[in-house]
């Protein structure tokens, strides 16, 4: 069996084009739902919102080193966890937080601040936690990882559609009303759609290696949505608000993460199988999880 550390998985440059506009469309229909007043008043009550961001970009970064150290992957499935960790929250989150009974108009907010603060901080933590774990230091080495074009492609595919989405609902709040709930499912459907293609391609490899990240994946996530729910816990935070940071947290933008490593890492075999399970187990995971918490009303 190849080592997973020296495959390259396929994905032309046009296939990377199109995933790019297709996350776009994505956020575009998410901050359809998305107004400067929700921003307004997240800054008059800031704490659950700050919650969220520390559990994303402080909380999960730091659990994921230390399962590092005590599992000791191999490096590129282990590169791949980093990179998973260090995106924003992922698209279905709304969706599933509605679903859990959480606060959904939190859940939005955070995507939409997440994906803002993911500019700088998604290049960063890559760049920092890869390079203080050893085994990935090196792939990381041999690689020009250049923050700024991270931060360029990471603008381009979330922030402009993200402003767009917002300025059209403030200045057409009835076309966005109409467009919002048929896009949001047109676009997931199509990213869902693209996400199988891509895997098709590359299918041999996925299922001679999807076993060797499965187990992994299956305790980041929990790791994932349990350290937001502790760090929503401790924060003292409102059961209503624990469920949204909860699933903002364990619910990560593989699709980011896949545009990453097709655009800066040459399709890494690891790293790559890595996203594309996260992106079908957290949805799996996420919506069980959100089943359990809708038995119970959450109190506010």
């Amino acid at each position: 069996m190849t080592d997973i550390d020296a495959i390259r998985l396929n994905f032309s440059p046009s296939s990377l084009m199109l995933l790019n506009g297709i996350l776009a469309v994505v956020m575009f229909a998410i901050a359809l739902d998305l107004k400067l007043s929700d921003f307004r008043m997240l800054l008059r009550a800031p704490k659950p919102l700050v919650t969220g961001l520390v559990s994303q970009f402080i909380v999960l970064p730091v659990l994921t080193y230390l399962m590092l150290l005590v599992l000791a992957p191999r490096p590129s499935i282990a590169l791949g966890l980093i990179l998973v960790a260090a995106c924003p929250g992922g698209n279905i989150s709304n969706f599933i937080t509605h679903r859990a009974g959480g606060n959904s108009a939190l859940s939005v907010s955070m995507t939409g601040v997440a994906t803002l603060a993911a500019v700088l901080i998604t290049p960063l933590n890559i760049a920092f936690w890869g390079n203080l774990y050893g085994p990935t230091r090196e792939i990381l080495r041999s690689t020009t990882l250049d923050p700024v074009s991270i931060a360029v492609t990471v603008f381009f595919m979330l922030i402009l559609p993200l402003a767009l989405g917002i300025l059209l609902n403030a200045r057409r709040p009835e076309l966005a009303a109409k467009l919002r709930r048929p896009l949001q499912w047109l676009s997931m459907a199509i990213f869902v759609a693209f996400i199988v293609l891509a895997l098709m391609a590359n299918w041999g490899f996925f299922l001679q290696y999807a076993g060797a990240v499965a187990l992994l994946v299956f305790v980041h996530n929990g790791l994932a949505l349990g350290g937001g729910y502790l760090t929503a816990r401790l924060a003292g935070l409102s059961e209503y608000d624990r469920r949204a940071v909860t699933i903002e947290t364990g619910i990560q933008n593989s699709g980011l993460g896949l545009v990453l490593i097709f655009g800066f890492f040459g399709g890494l075999g690891g790293m790559a199988v890595v996203a594309a399970f996260w992106g079908i187990w957290h949805a799996v995971s996420g919506i069980a999880l959100a089943a359990l918490m809708a038995r119970t009303e959450a109190a506010r």
